[in-house]
């Protein structure tokens, strides 16, 4: 019965060192490793709606987001483009290929 006992206590302990310690490390280790899903640096090959431009940079609405943007080419709203670069916050944009 003692050992029975002492068997259900050490299960018990290991159990939940895995429960508190080994899982969420494990977890943890893992969501260090993925790419963000939000910020400038996910915007890369994006498409986006140019919302106003002037000569060579303008606005465009990229993600749910109104972005600052500039380009070589010149476009009207309603465009749309193809975000190809980002440079701080704003984003370098060429014309969405068809």
């Amino acid at each position: 019965m003692e050992k029975l006992i002492i068997a259900l206590i050490i299960a018990f302990i290991i159990f939940e060192l895995v429960e508190h310690a080994i899982i969420p490390l494990v977890t943890l280790i893992k969501q260090r490793k993925k790419k963000s899903a939000y910020g400038p640096t996910n915007l890369l090959g994006r498409t986006g709606e140019v919302k106003k431009w002037e000569k060579n940079e303008g606005y465009v609405f990229v993600n749910g987001e109104l972005w600052k943007a500039g380009s070589d080419l010149p476009f009207s709203p309603g465009d749309r483009v193809l975000v190809q670069k980002v440079q701080g916050l704003t984003l370098q944009v060429g014309a969405l290929l068809k």
